[in-house]
């Protein structure tokens, strides 16, 4: 279970701060004018839905001076609560993505029959580091080695 999780990290780095600058931009762009105008609608003691549909164009034009007047009108606790909601819901979408982006098995991701299969070495007690026939990025069968050294080339040439 932990490959899952360190695979969805290693594929997610750049979207991790991708969907950081995202929602802040969303709460200035669109949770901060939504709930402006909701307590706009809201001042009289009853909400007009009239009003509501007034100051939602006003306010998503200008979303920087309805940010402003969020904190110089006392409308804070009006935004942290929209602001909780649509982080939730934001949330939940990332997160479900997060999560279908894990690797489906342990070996998603690794070349075949590349050295990563191996591990501390195990590769160099028949390959060379240094010379011989290229097999892979620092493996090399020695040309030296006794016994067979024959080698099969799976796939097709290329020629222009």
């Amino acid at each position: 279970m932990n490959y899952k999780i360190e695979g969805a990290i290693r594929r997610n780095r750049k979207n991790f701060i991708i969907c950081i600058i995202l929602w802040a931009f969303l709460v200035i762009v669109f949770v901060s004018p939504l709930s402006y105008s909701i307590f706009e609608a809201s001042q009289g003691g009853k909400f007009d839905s009239i009003l509501l549909f007034e100051s939602i164009g006003k306010n998503f034009l200008h979303p920087l001076k309805t940010t402003g007047n969020i904190f110089s009108q006392g409308a804070f606790n009006n935004f942290t609560s929209v602001l909780v909601g649509f982080s939730i819901f934001y949330f939940i979408f990332f997160f479900i993505g997060f999560v279908r982006s894990a690797p489906k098995n342990e070996y998603s991701d690794i070349e075949h029959g590349s050295s990563d299969w191996s591990q501390h070495g195990e590769q160099y007690k028949i390959l060379n580091r240094n010379k011989g026939i290229i097999l892979a990025e620092d493996n090399y069968l020695p040309v030296d080695k006794r016994g067979n050294v024959n080698v099969l080339v799976v796939g097709r040439f290329w020629f222009w």
